[in-house]
């Protein structure tokens, strides 16, 4: 990238011109200069993602790479959108943690976060040595109690999965041939589900990993189409913008894994609700095949329309244009 290699590449973090000299007096003036170039407000284009912010936040770590761009460069040299705002072509919705990070040197994210290996990468990019080491020593203690269950020692946190993997195993011998330990323990026939699958509780039909999780997810998209004078002959058929997605997070991504679009609500927990998801496709079909595969069936659906001329959507004088918006539901029990 440009905007990195032209940003590391400066002798010990400067910007000076080669009119400047090699002086510590050229240095320390182009230094300077470049600092007072820049407005007080500085807007950026990371990914696509716009921030606005104070220069003075941005340059708040010394030695970093947005310090060396807005305190040693000038703004001539830095890369621009088509709008003027400063362009990184990083992640530009990790870059908000980034941010953060940089207003008061404190790393707080949410509770359920996925991208902290992702994010960790960002900070080096970036030269934040001190965020990539609380993001690596934080990775570190999430994947210890991990490594505990794999060696078969207990958890406070989370008990160990073996009594509800003991409903999956052989059914119980008949004629009481299993001894008396298992003649005094509760039969698994008892807790199985009439398909033969254990009968799990409402927690563990949500979590557990004997058994998928039960619940609603609803499917919705706007589409339109347009007939003219010739009706059948000159349909342009349905056009469909955006696919969206809502219902709980896990089972979101659970059905539609990479294809799911979590931009508008990246930092969602596994167990809340959503309503901002989005398929990478915009074809019905494709995500019906995905959630039939998944189990779901479609419990319920609704549409409304409006009708419109042409001229008023600026087509064809003697066309019609029909939108609609459809929502289905599916559950899965």
């Amino acid at each position: 990238m440009a905007l990195a290699d032209s940003a590391r590449g400066l002798p010990n973090g400067g910007g000076v011109s080669p009119a400047a000299g090699s002086g510590a007096a050229g240095s320390g003036a182009a230094a300077a200069s470049g600092w007072s170039s820049f407005p007080e407000i500085v807007e950026l284009n990371v990914g696509g993602q716009v921030y606005v912010t104070r220069r003075c936040t941005v340059v708040s770590v010394r030695d970093s790479l947005l310090w060396r761009m807005f305190s040693q460069q000038q703004p001539s040299e830095l890369p621009r959108d088509s709008k003027g705002r400063f362009f990184l072509d990083r992640d530009g919705f990790l870059f908000r943690y980034i941010l953060d990070y940089l207003r008061d040197l404190q790393l707080v994210l949410p509770e359920h976060f996925p991208e902290r290996s992702r994010l960790q990468r960002e900070a080096e990019y970036f030269q934040l040595p001190d965020l990539a080491r609380r993001l690596a020593q934080a990775r570190a203690a999430a994947a210890r109690p991990a490594a505990l269950h794999r060696d078969g020692s207990l958890c406070a946190e989370e008990p160990p999965p073996q009594p509800l993997l003991g409903y999956l195993e052989a059914e119980p011998l008949e004629g009481g041939g299993g001894g008396g330990a298992s003649a005094s323990a509760p039969s698994p026939t008892a807790s199985r589900s009439p398909s033969g699958g254990p009968l799990l509780t409402p927690s563990q039909s949500l979590d557990g990993a004997g058994g998928r999780r039960s619940g609603y997810i609803t499917i919705g998209y706007r589409g339109s189409y347009t007939i003219g004078r010739e009706a059948q002959a000159d349909a342009k058929f349905r056009r469909v913008a955006r696919i969206t997605v809502c219902g709980k997070t896990a089972l979101a991504k659970e059905v539609f894994g990479e294809t799911l679009n979590e931009s508008r609500d990246p930092d969602r927990p596994p167990e809340r609700y959503t309503a901002r998801y989005y398929l990478k496709f915009n074809f019905l079909e494709q995500a019906f095949d995905r959630l039939s595969e998944a189990g779901f069936r479609m419990a319920a659906c609704s549409s409304t329309g409006t009708c419109a001329f042409g001229p008023e959507q600026g087509g064809p004088a003697e066309d019609k244009i029909w939108t609609s918006y459809t929502e289905y539901v599916f559950c899965r029990d």
